[in-house]
């Protein structure tokens, strides 16, 4: 697939290096080319970087993956993306996207993307970039109300390495699995259990 990754953090980074094993081709969508802080990344093959609007234009997925205050103006320089799948890969936990609740609500509205899809903010960028813990793969978790995007960010999820995608339902589930992400984070950070944890769904 031709993505376009939009944030260049820990979490963009760890995405854009995991897919590009797979064949992805990256595009980075980045504000100012010459300002482009993934300088890690750009010397790695089928990685780029250009404008926002230039990456989204040629790419079929876009991840977003930066800061919740930022969503308004990312949506204003996508333009159209009503023919795009759009994953939102942020957490509003902190900062909140006002007036909205949550990024992909912000998303939501701000955009006439109809293929929107909550992916790859549960849990944190390590386990991103290696998903496999004794032997298995970590469980991933999306939310959303198109079929398509759904599909497509399970499939970028097993691509990664990790071992199933659970449906957490439609779009009225977006606070919900921000706030699964919230347990990931209290766990990790806040209750002192390190970066090294995930969830794993374990049925009977």
């Amino acid at each position: 697939m031709k993505i376009a990754i939009i944030g260049s953090g820990n979490v963009g980074g760890a995405l854009a290096q995991g897919w590009v094993k797979k064949g992805h081709e990256i595009t980075f969508g980045v504000r100012n080319k010459d300002e482009f802080k993934g300088d890690r990344l750009s010397g790695i093959n089928n990685i780029t970087a250009t404008s926002i609007p230039d990456a989204v234009r040629s790419s079929e997925v876009i991840v977003i993956a930066a800061v919740p205050q930022a969503v308004q103006s990312i949506a204003e320089m996508m333009g159209d993306v009503s023919s795009k799948v759009i994953i939102d890969a942020m957490n509003s936990v902190r900062i909140k996207p006002e007036p909205y609740l949550n990024t992909t609500e912000a998303l939501t509205s701000l955009t006439n993307c109809k293929h929107l899809v909550k992916c790859f903010n549960t849990t944190g960028a390590e386990n991103m970039t290696d998903p496999v813990y004794q032997g298995r793969g970590i469980d991933m978790f999306y939310a959303g109300d198109s079929d398509r995007a759904k599909k497509v960010a399970e499939q970028l999820a097993k691509d990664l390495g990790f071992e199933n995608v659970y449906n957490f339902g439609g779009s009225d589930k977006f606070q919900l699995l921000e706030q699964f992400a919230l347990s990931w984070i209290n766990l990790a950070i806040m209750q002192g259990y390190g970066r090294g944890i995930a969830f794993k769904v374990l049925k009977r």
